[in-house]
């Protein structure tokens, strides 16, 4: 009798007639104080061990700025996940700080941009920076569909190589929804060759007796995360490093369009998807289809633009009207890399080591050759362009 008195309040609300007096039933409805606090406190263990190893990272990346703070997060993230193994408890706050805390990071980025600034002196770049992006994205592709690679992989390393390192890769992550495995080979795959261009490009350079301008254009159109940028650029002098920087900006304006066309074929294969789904159930789906009944709705803009991306676009246009403050400036810029420090080191925590053993070398091999594409053919436009 015990235990079926026990599980009465359980079995009461599936009848429509109670046979007494029942013990109304708690409910926690979506956003109900209870259920925040319990979902904030799931979060909690995940994000303090990924604030944890972003604390750790930020330090290494101030002791070695060409590492910078999101390789280093990712990095010790992987190292943590491969000895210690975090359990079930920390993975909804690793998961949020690698899929929320990245997009409120993608948002930030924007507080660096002045669009008018960027876009008239980085105008002289453009050619280069158009055509290098372009080459190295029709590249990724094709050099990845031979080598194996798959998909989103592929997609990250062109982008990451082809814009700006590990800040493009933060962008596109949520787009494409790729996987966290995914995200840290591209990101370590993008860091091999940062270190390579510090070590190499400041000897092609003086090899091809480059002036600071054109130097500092070459830097900034090949090398991808900004502190590898600057590090590559400082062998040249001041004007050369200004010179990277602006190109540098107006290259990382790019994610925008990328973005957005990536979006939209997201949404095209999804909307695909629905419409053979509906339309291959036999003879009636194909009279639907043929009435038009079958076709995709039509794509709304809030639903292709991610809200992330407006919220990036937003912030440069305040920076370029003059509505932030110049005060604002360095403080939410410092912020945006530490929040990408923050997700880098959380997509490290969740990786899974064997399935990085079974993806093997190709993707590595995939930035070798784009690297050497992307360094190639920013020379070739450089020369033909009369830069060089």
């Amino acid at each position: 009798m015990k235990d079926i008195s026990a599980s009465a309040p359980a079995e009461a609300p599936r009848g429509n007639a109670g046979a007494g007096p029942a013990r109304p039933r708690r409910l926690l409805v979506r956003g109900s104080p209870r259920r925040s606090a319990s979902r904030a406190a799931a979060l909690l263990p995940g994000l303090a061990l990924a604030l944890t190893v972003a604390a750790a990272a930020t330090a290494v990346g101030r002791l070695l700025p060409v590492v910078g703070g999101p390789v280093a997060g990712i990095a010790l993230g992987v190292l943590v996940a491969v000895a210690a193994r975090p359990g079930e408890r920390t993975r909804p706050g690793v998961d949020f700080a690698g899929r929320r805390v990245l997009q409120a990071a993608v948002v930030l980025l924007g507080a660096r941009l002045s669009l008018g600034q960027v876009l008239r002196a980085g105008a002289d770049s453009l050619p280069v920076t158009l055509v290098t992006l372009t080459v190295c994205l029709v590249a990724a592709q094709w050099i990845g569909r031979r080598l194996g690679v798959l998909g989103d992989l592929r997609t990250l390393i062109g982008v990451g190589t082809g814009v700006c390192g590990a800040s493009a890769i933060a962008a596109v992550t949520p787009v494409v929804g790729a996987a966290g495995a995914e995200v840290a080979y591209a990101v370590s795959t993008i860091f091999v060759f940062n270190i390579a261009a510090v070590l190499v490009f400041p000897l092609l350079g003086h090899l091809l007796d480059m002036d600071p301008h054109a130097f500092g254009t070459f830097a900034g159109t090949a090398v991808n995360d900004m502190s590898s940028v600057v590090a590559v650029a400082r062998t040249y002098g001041g004007d050369a490093t200004d010179q990277a920087v602006v190109v540098k900006l107006a290259r990382t304006l790019m994610i925008v369009p990328i973005c957005l066309g990536l979006a939209a074929l997201a949404r095209r294969r999804a909307g695909r998807a629905e419409a053979e789904g509906s339309t291959g159930a036999g003879p009636e789906g194909e009279a639907d289809a043929g009435s038009g009944l079958g076709r995709p709705a039509p794509v709304r803009i809030t639903r292709l633009v991610p809200w992330f991306l407006l919220g990036f676009l937003a912030l440069a246009a305040a920076h370029t009207a003059g509505l932030l403050p110049a005060a604002a400036h360095g403080p939410l810029g410092a912020l945006a890399g530490f929040l990408i420090t923050l997700a880098l080191s959380a997509i490290g925590l969740s990786t899974d080591p064997a399935r990085l053993r079974r993806t093997g070398p190709a993707p590595l091999l995939l930035g070798g050759c784009l690297w050497l594409v992307v360094t190639a053919t920013g020379l070739a436009v450089q020369f033909l362009t009369g830069h060089l």
